[in-house]
């Protein structure tokens, strides 16, 4: 199987403790944090990955090249400019060999079983699969909501303080409904994903209950490194 990384961010709000690279090329114990993920996705059966990369993207190449090194098959989608979450997946995409590939944050680390996103897909006869998790509170990001497996809300606001679920970030694309992203800057979660719900395309998944980190702020940079280090990753 193939995963498309999206590896393009600024990565912003890192940049105080992480200033010299792409976010997730930070050092975790002398290593990228993306070596953890692309070793995670590995030990899932998933060994051809799709770099979209933009913001010093060469650093990335340059560390993983072809991928032998890792046991993968590395290919490199470059942006030009900033073309947000669905245009860099339409980007990468050339790269694609099969009917359908992974897409993830490359700065984000989960414990998942990826092979039950393909399963439900089937199952389920989903357009795209996608994974939620549970957040304490609900109020700091768009609720995503899961009726039999199949999404029945998505990105909706709420003043609410109280627990529930949000998008996890990682999602099963069929290559045609690729296709159908426009070109330029487009995001999945704010343009696409709605847009496809509106059009009644199947769209589902399951609530992901295992270890997650986004590495986007400093506290949960070294909040990761103390995972690595006292070996719960």
């Amino acid at each position: 199987m193939q995963a498309i990384l999206l590896a393009g961010g600024l990565g912003t709000r890192l940049q105080s403790v992480v200033s010299d690279r792409p976010k997730p090329m930070a050092l975790i114990q002398d290593r990228p944090f993306m070596e953890y993920v692309i070793r995670e996705l590995k030990a899932n059966g998933i060994d051809d990955i799709i770099f979209a990369v933009g913001y010093k993207g060469s650093m990335v190449e340059d560390y993983f090249g072809d991928g032998s090194v890792f046991g993968i098959r590395a290919s490199y989608a470059y942006e030009e400019t900033l073309l947000g979450t669905a245009g860099a997946i339409k980007n990468a995409a050339r790269h694609m060999t099969g009917d359908e590939a992974f897409v993830l944050n490359a700065d984000t680390f989960y414990l998942i079983d990826y092979g039950r996103l393909v399963d439900i897909k089937k199952e389920k006869r989903l357009d795209m699969a996608l994974v939620l998790r549970q957040v304490p509170d609900i109020s700091r990001y768009g609720e995503a909501t899961l009726t039999d497996g199949i999404l029945t809300g998505f990105n909706e606001k709420s003043s609410e303080a109280r627990p529930g679920t949000i998008n996890g970030g990682i999602y099963l694309l069929s290559r045609e409904l690729i296709g159908q992203i426009p070109e330029g800057k487009v995001s999945l979660e704010n343009d696409m994903i709605p847009r496809w719900l509106a059009e009644g395309r199947r769209i589902g998944g399951f609530v992901n209950e295992g270890y997650f980190i986004d590495i986007g702020i400093p506290q949960d940079y070294f909040r990761f490194i103390d995972d690595v280090t006292e070996g719960r990753i």
